[in-house]
């Protein structure tokens, strides 16, 4: 499906008198892909902060023993509401870490199954609609998760729901953004460039954590709405401004490309064929047998089970675990928990510059989760200590922990999807994006419900557990990075041989 320029451009074309330059169209594809990343992690983010509110374990200074633990003492009270005075039924209940759990794992699970749809729908629609539609409909389920408050909801099956439909609504974001951007910008430098764009993940969660924690003062409602009507407004502006390739504003090719003398970083990711060949979307299956994608998807697996723990139970955590002898309230646990996110920033662009640099994908991304194992063990044994240590710990682990995860959503998903064995067909970018990322946010919404269960039991058990997910990671690319290896020494020997556009194990793996 054709896409059409988008309203806003034509009307600022209208008033300047002269249509848009493509560098201009470079940035505000840029832009506006960032901040629309951003705002549906900051609409993720919110359950996090609010969870230990509505959990009641927060408000009774409890460490991380479960409810049923301690419960029991209580039973002479009155009633648990009024005694779990801060918490929210049916959360407040003896199961409440549990539903909150379950909750995580609906939405995620909605989608990561959500993902490979919406990633086969955006190699045949208007990226710029399909888009749009997410996002307005993430904010009014958001919003509507957050009105259960007002209304005086406490049916479990009603914030299951509107998690439900939100994940549906979310899953449309990222094979859409990545879809753009690679319709807009070459190779050269293509880990740094896109590490530095990453940052929109942690940026949203910054931002998600600092605005939910702020809006808690005025009831946890406001901290669902907020972000809910924040990313309705981005998601119009995205339908007004944002083009979703050259051709939707009318720049041809040949024109570009000689702008700038034809660099790298102009020349969009995706060689158009001659114009007498039509494209056809590639399949799903055809999708997966493409190299490098199923181990790189079943590394992204671990990858996002460790992240995605950590994004929705990290506020939490910390919320119940005494730092240099003292607690911290919700809103202080909120805004401490964004140096992780600060972190993945740092590891992101990290990651993306030494996998340029090296030209070797699965090298840096094993380095990097192999690196994370002993950063989670020092962080759960020494994060206590006190405030600066859990700060330094912390911000070594978000690097460690997003940097992988960072990179093979980006870099990575690009590379596979303008595979040789593509012929230069632009239809497929979406679907590799969505088949890589949708396979790993089965293990998001995996790792948050078995935290859910066993940090009933002990926290040190869910690090142990988030160690050897680290652990399988790096040995899902094994093979790839012996590849790699063999071939830089290969390249040493023989200095003629020439590079292919992608690492030899990303390329050519049997």
């Amino acid at each position: 499906m054709r896409s059409r320029k988008p309203l806003g451009i034509q009307l600022f074309e209208c008033a300047r008198g002269s249509p848009i330059s493509f560098r201009s169209c470079q940035a505000l594809v840029l832009v506006l892909t960032f901040l629309s990343y951003a705002s549906y992690h900051a609409t993720r983010k919110t359950t996090s902060i609010v969870k230990s509110v509505l959990d009641p374990k927060t408000n009774l200074g409890m460490l991380h023993w479960p409810s049923h633990l301690y419960l029991q003492n209580l039973k002479g009270a009155e009633n648990n509401n009024a005694t779990l005075s801060g918490g929210w039924a049916p959360f407040n209940a003896e199961d409440g870490t549990v539903l909150l759990g379950e909750i995580d794992l609906a939405f995620l699970g909605v989608y990561a199954i959500g993902m490979f749809f919406a990633g086969h729908l955006g190699d045949r629609v208007d990226l710029r609609i399909l888009l749009t539609i997410g996002m307005i409909g993430t904010g009014l389920f958001t919003a509507a998760f957050g009105a259960g408050y007002w209304f005086n909801v406490h049916s479990f099956y009603y914030f299951l729901g509107m998690q439900m439909v939100s994940g549906l609504f979310q899953s449309s974001g990222w094979p859409s953004v990545v879809a753009v951007v690679g319709n807009w910008f070459g190779k050269s430098k293509r880990g740094l460039i896109m590490g530095i764009w990453n940052a929109h993940t942690s940026v949203g969660n910054i931002s998600g954590s600092l605005i939910a924690a702020a809006m808690l003062k005025y009831g946890w409602s406001w901290s669902f709405v907020v972000p809910g009507i924040m990313i309705a407004l981005v998601g119009l502006t995205v339908f007004l401004f944002l083009p979703v390739g050259p051709d939707v504003i009318g720049i041809q090719e040949d024109l570009h490309l000689k702008d700038s003398e034809k660099s790298d970083m102009d020349a969009p990711l995706l060689e158009r064929r001659s114009s007498d060949v039509k494209e056809k979307a590639v399949g799903f299956i055809e999708a997966w047998r493409i190299p490098g994608v199923a181990p790189f998807a079943l590394c992204l697996f671990f990858c996002k089970l460790v992240a995605y723990t950590f994004l929705y139970w990290l506020p939490f955590y910390i919320s119940h675990t005494a730092i240099g002898g003292q607690y911290l309230s919700d809103s202080e646990a909120g805004v401490l928990s964004t140096l992780f996110d600060v972190g993945g920033v740092v590891g992101g662009i990290l990651a993306g510059h030494i996998s340029d640099h090296l030209d070797a994908r699965a090298l840096t991304a094993a380095s990097f989760t192999f690196s994370a194992i002993p950063a989670l063990f020092f962080y759960r044994i020494y994060g206590n200590v006190s405030l600066a240590w859990n700060i330094a710990l912390m911000f070594i682990t978000g690097m460690l922990v997003n940097g992988p995860y960072a990179l093979i959503t980006t870099a990575v998903s690009a590379d596979l999807g303008t595979h040789s064995s593509l012929n230069g067909n632009s239809r497929a970018l979406a679907t590799v994006t969505a088949i890589i990322d949708g396979t790993g946010s089965i293990g998001a919404a995996v790792g948050p419900l078995l935290t859910g269960y066993i940090s009933a039991r002990s926290w040190s058990a869910v690090f142990t557990m988030l160690m050897a997910s680290a652990l399988v990671a790096g040995l899902l690319l094994s093979r790839l990075v012996v590849a790699e290896v063999a071939a830089k020494m290969e390249s040493r020997r023989t200095p003629a041989h020439a590079a292919s556009d992608l690492p030899v194990s990303t390329m050519d793996e049997p």
